[in-house]
């Protein structure tokens, strides 16, 4: 999937940017294990704490306080301050839950994706099954999809 995503981006001329808390920079990782990746990858923001949700990524202390930082509010304003902040063509967000316990009322699993693109700002809710490390890995992998796919339009 990775590698599908350098070479669409790099047709088209584009570019991504990650922010990534229950992932903590894995996709951005993940994107650069492919030959080619630093055509496409801007960078990416470890937003693991709540408060450099607002810090770097640039979501108001208000969508925090009002939705929490496991929220589609959260995971949109967090791609859209990404990809202002680093200057890509797209950015993609991934905020939830990782487990081993809930979180503030939302279960193990739960994910959401931010996805802000040329005309495009949208989010996906994720409900994963698995581990700790499944759960990253299939946030990883979710995240990517849905950027070909978006791309790809």
């Amino acid at each position: 999937m990775a590698r599908d995503v350098v070479e669409c981006l790099t047709r088209r001329g584009e570019t991504v940017a990650f922010c990534e808390s229950l992932t903590a920079g894995l996709t951005s990782a993940t994107l650069a294990e492919i030959p080619g990746a630093s055509a496409v990858l801007r960078g990416g923001l470890v937003v693991y704490a709540t408060e450099l949700k607002s810090a770097l990524a640039g979501v108001s202390p208000e969508i925090l306080e009002e939705h929490g930082p496991v929220a589609e509010a959260t995971a949109l304003h967090m791609a859209r301050g990404t990809a202002l902040r680093l200057g890509a063509t797209w950015a993609v967000s991934l905020t939830g839950v990782a487990g081993p316990d809930s979180q503030d009322g939302h279960s193990v699993g739960e994910v959401w994706l931010g996805y802000w693109g040329p005309g495009l700002w949208k989010a996906r809710c994720l409900h994963l099954s698995g581990d700790r490390a499944e759960i990253r890995e299939k946030s990883v992998r979710r995240a990517l999809a849905g950027l070909l796919d978006l791309a790809q339009r």
